[in-house]
């Protein structure tokens, strides 16, 4: 009854909701009190997470990725799904309005490869607000001890959910 019902097409941008990854971040994002926030989804391929985060509540959302049709697949699902133009702003790394995003997100998600989350690390880190909540997928149960190793004495990560060998990380900044 309470369902948020998403209509996707990802055109040519990665990101069909199916993959187990996608599916995780989702129901991470279902469960956080979402009403008012600033979401990033870093790497957005077609904005799935974005506009799931809008419909649940989140006021502003950035989709952020290297792919230029997956910035056009994100627009044209948030549109799809009746978002506002003014609510989601899709950019490619480093040309979103850094100082309108630095440290101002409550939720940053990605959902990309293990050796990308790890080299973004910085980046990522940057978006987030102090006491916001960091979302990490697209890896295996078998690399997480080393992703939350990389991130560790900057944000504490701890595996949120499971599923067919796959994993979600989630840790809060330090206020």
């Amino acid at each position: 009854p309470n369902a948020v019902n998403l209509l996707l097409d990802p055109g040519l941008a990665f990101g069909t909701g199916t993959h187990p990854t996608t599916a995780l971040c989702l129901a991470e994002l279902d469960g956080m009190a979402l009403d008012g926030a600033c979401v990033v989804d870093y790497g957005c391929g077609s904005g799935i997470l974005a506009v799931a985060a809008l419909r649940l509540g989140a006021r502003a959302a950035l989709g952020v990725d290297n792919d230029p049709q997956a910035l056009v697949a994100t627009r044209d699902n948030a549109a799809r799904n009746g978002i506002p133009a003014a609510a989601l702003q899709v950019a490619l790394p480093g040309a979103y309005d850094n100082a309108a995003w630095s440290r101002r997100s409550a939720v940053v998600v990605a959902n990309i490869l293990a050796g990308p989350l790890a080299e973004l690390s910085d980046t990522l880190l940057g978006l987030l607000s102090p006491g916001g909540t960091l979302l990490l997928s697209g890896l295996l149960d078998s690399q997480a001890p080393g992703l939350c190793a990389h991130y560790a004495g900057r944000i504490p990560l701890a595996v949120a959910s499971e599923k067919d060998g796959w994993v979600c990380l989630r840790g809060a900044l330090p206020e």
